[in-house]
């Protein structure tokens, strides 16, 4: 076989390589217009090999990405690197978008190709929700669903610091089971849970939409009311205590609820560093209080 041949085939076998290479692939201009796609590609965007061709990479994509996009291909032109990788959403035909990795590789001008861009194109969806996922077990509990203490504290950091830039006020309640102990006790730990996973969706029933309930551990609860006045927060205490008029049902067996609840409040001129601990601490008081009338 002669010189051209063995070319035209070493040619032809890197060509049929890239087109049916497993992963999305792309070689483009330095401006990221497409000049050659693979059919992997072309699946995971939901267009035909045809479609593709001459079309930007930034009109693909998501509008939300495309910012950080310009700016990762500006500072490749500038580095030229070996290696770049940059992670956005691309849209496939039907609008919905797809969370990708561009591994990006600059190739000079030779042999009278002008420079141009190498990319590999991953589909990294299934990491990413894997990853949300995670970051939402690690702020939510995982009986409920409602944030836990963590994202408690972070969110009402942020409503305290909200308030003192727009001088509003802002309350917490905390709220604990009474006599849930007796529950466990009764009738077991795995109904303790089924009760209070009922308990966090009255809960979450009676709130506004600009409230955020919280399980802090055990059978501890806690509410922010951002831009209330108390009297708002006695409102929703009121419709707290009237939905718990109904006892929770147990396979048949009725099971009676009621909880203590201390009310928290600062002015929106409060210090946002010092406030957190002020509201929470006075909640509690507030609470434990209201637990000793009741077993008086």
């Amino acid at each position: 076989m002669s010189g051209g041949h063995l070319a035209s085939s070493h040619a032809a076998a890197l060509h049929s390589a890239f087109l049916h290479a497993p992963m999305g692939m792309a070689v483009t201009t330095v401006d990221g217009v497409l000049a050659e796609v693979n059919l992997a590609l072309c699946r995971l965007l939901g267009r035909t090999p045809e479609a593709l061709p001459g079309t930007s990479l930034f009109d693909l994509t998501h509008p939300d990405d495309r910012d950080g996009a310009r700016r990762s291909c500006a500072a490749l032109r500038v580095h030229r690197s070996s290696l770049w990788r940059h992670e956005c959403r691309f849209l496939r035909t039907d609008g919905e978008p797809v969370a990708v990795q561009v591994a990006t590789s600059w190739v000079d001008a030779d042999g009278g190709r002008t420079a141009h861009l190498v990319m590999i194109i991953e589909d990294i969806g299934d990491r990413k929700a894997v990853e949300a996922g995670l970051r939402h077990q690690a702020v939510h509990d995982p009986l409920t669903g409602l944030p836990n203490r963590v994202l408690f504290r972070d969110r009402l950091q942020h409503a305290l610091d909200r308030g003192h830039r727009e001088g509003t006020e802002t309350c917490v309640l905390m709220i604990d089971l009474d006599g849930f102990k007796a529950i466990n006790d009764r009738y077991g730990h795995p109904a303790g849970d089924r009760v209070l996973a009922a308990f966090a969706g009255r809960l979450t029933a009676a709130l506004r939409a600009s409230d955020t309930a919280a399980r802090l551990g055990g059978d501890e609860f806690a509410v922010i009311c951002e831009r209330s006045a108390p009297y708002d927060a006695q409102a929703l205490v009121r419709r707290l205590h009237t939905l718990l008029v109904e006892p929770f049902d147990l396979d048949g067996r009725p099971v009676p609820v009621r909880c203590s609840i201390g009310l928290g409040h600062v002015h929106g001129g409060t210090d946002a560093s010092a406030g957190a601990a002020t509201l929470i601490g006075d909640a509690d008081r507030r609470m434990y209080a209201d637990k000793r009338r009741r077993r008086d």
